[in-house]
């Protein structure tokens, strides 16, 4: 057994994971007088939010909405930096450009008059029942992201005292019921609620807590970093080592030490790296199941763990075109023929449909610096079924499903795309098991249901291990850029105070 370096006054940590929610960790942690190293198992740091460079192209892998950047800008502040100086992060108008197949289209922003006049349009009874739903939404945003979005919720009582107003405000309500409480038009339902997705969220099941996504995306903007999101990992990376952290590209954490309940260090490419704190930002999953295997102290945890409901899963197609589609927005999301169907076969039976809804990303509408000139970037994410509760063989089916992605684009959005793609690359549900060891494929770990938030999500302080912590989306708050780095932001007070 490794000596026990956590009896010395070493204030050392390592971080397991590079995405934004390690980095965030990792900032603080150094800003908070711990020498720490992060650990990254692939060739670049970011995680989810990787980075393929091909013929020119860049394409961002994962997130690209940048939601708060205010969370982001007191990193570097902690760190005596602004990050101004690092990343420039450019305002996106519309936040999203919806579209339907039966030609209309709808520009999500916060421009309250063309918001109100394009809802008034469809349904002019609908422009009082949004303005009452914004004012309950707000109220929501104040109290489940100013209130608890960035505190950890350790113990029972803490989800005690945060019910009675959670309970006031309809928490058990789903997003969308909540909504239709208001909002009479089917579309634009659909246009207020479709957002839940991008925490991994049905939003006919997960709580009206995630109502406050459009009064935080009222109040912040959209906006995205120049040079794409994965300029503004290295932005975070070069802070971090500035301040006098150390990153580990292609090192993969192997197992987590512990010794007499207390995490002591991590064993990773085969040597012993000491730490008082070990903070996990790999999938929790993965981290009890695989990194933990060998802790009997958390076999119930594992155990329950092995019994949660998971995400959905994604199926991502990027690609490079010399062709331009006016049409197109910076974000854009194409809803399919049906809505609740098809996230009922997504969420509940695992079929994976004929039909499908598909988020295109066009970055080069913001930054050309993406493509080679004269082309354009891409990707178009569809969600699939996680492999849970679905069996389909995505070594078969992959190019089968990225053809019919791209035919359904060129039909009805993009005519003359597969003609001027000029390089594609696809990642599959499997991809996210062998690149990001995500169980079952999940794309955004635990789903974000209410039995499954706050106390009820993996705790941002393992109960059992002394010295181990977590970060990310399958911890306190969740998935999502602001929801990761305020998972950071809870997780380093309690290592603050467990470590005055």
């Amino acid at each position: 057994m490794p000596n026990d370096t956590n009896s010395s006054n070493a204030k050392t940590a390592i971080v397991i994971g590079s995405g934004f929610g390690g980095l965030a960790a990792a900032i603080r942690l150094q800003a908070q007088g711990f020498s720490t190293t992060i650990l990254e198992q692939r060739d670049k740091p970011g995680g989810r939010a990787y980075v393929y460079h091909e013929d020119g192209f860049t394409f961002d892998a994962g997130p690209t909405v940048i939601t708060v950047p205010q969370c982001l800008e007191e990193l570097f502040a902690l760190a005596g930096k602004k990050m101004s100086d690092y990343i420039e992060l450019l305002e996106v108008q519309p936040f999203y450009r919806l579209f339907w197949e039966d030609g209309t289209v709808f520009n999500y922003s916060n421009k309250e008059d063309d918001l109100l006049a394009q809802i008034g349009k469809r349904n002019p009874a609908d422009v009082k029942g949004y303005q009452d739903y914004l004012t309950y939404a707000e109220k929501v945003y104040v109290e489940g992201y100013e209130k608890l979005g960035q505190v950890p919720f350790l113990r029972f009582w803490d989800m005690v005292k945060a019910t009675p107003q959670l309970v006031k405000l309809n928490a058990q309500r789903s997003v969308y019921s909540t909504i239709s409480r208001y909002i009479k038009d089917d579309k634009t339902r659909q246009a207020l609620s479709f957002n839940s997705l991008l925490i991994g969220g049905n939003p006919f099941e997960i709580s009206s807590v995630y109502t406050l996504i459009h009064p935080l995306e009222k109040k912040f903007g959209v906006h995205f970093p120049k040079g794409g999101t994965h300029a503004l990992i290295r932005a975070m990376v070069k802070v971090f080592e500035d301040i006098g952290g150390s990153i580990r590209c292609s090192c993969p954490a192997e197992r987590i030490v512990t010794h007499e309940g207390q995490a002591i260090g991590v064993r990773a490419a085969g040597e012993f790296l000491p730490a008082k704190v070990v903070i996990s930002n790999a999938d929790v999953h993965h981290t009890y199941n695989n990194l933990l295997q060998d802790e009997p102290l958390v076999k119930r945890t594992t155990k329950a763990m092995n019994k949660k409901d998971y995400s959905m899963s994604l199926f991502v197609i990027y690609f490079g075109a010399n062709k331009r589609f006016d049409n197109l927005s910076h974000h854009n999301i194409m809803f399919g023929e049906r809505y609740k169907g098809l996230l009922n076969d997504i969420f509940k039976t695992g079929e994976l449909s004929d039909d499908f809804s598909v988020y295109l990303h066009a970055p080069s509408e913001t930054d050309a610096s993406l493509a080679p000139e004269g082309h354009y970037a891409y990707y178009a994410l569809a969600p699939v079924p996680n492999l849970k509760i679905s069996d389909v063989n995505w070594e078969e089916e992959a190019p089968r499903y990225c053809e019919r992605i791209l035919t359904y684009l060129e039909d009805h959005y993009m005519p003359g795309l597969k003609e001027s793609i000029v390089i594609k690359k696809c990642f599959s549900p499997l991809d996210f098991v062998t690149e990001l060891n995500a169980v079952h494929g999940a794309a955004f770990s635990l789903t974000p249901t209410l039995r499954q938030s706050a106390y009820f999500r993996v705790h941002n302080r393992d109960d059992n291990i002394k010295g181990l912590y977590f970060v990310g989306a399958g911890t306190h708050p969740g998935a999502g850029i602001p929801g990761v780095v305020g998972s950071a932001k809870a997780t380093c007070s309690v290592i603050e105070l467990d470590y005055a």
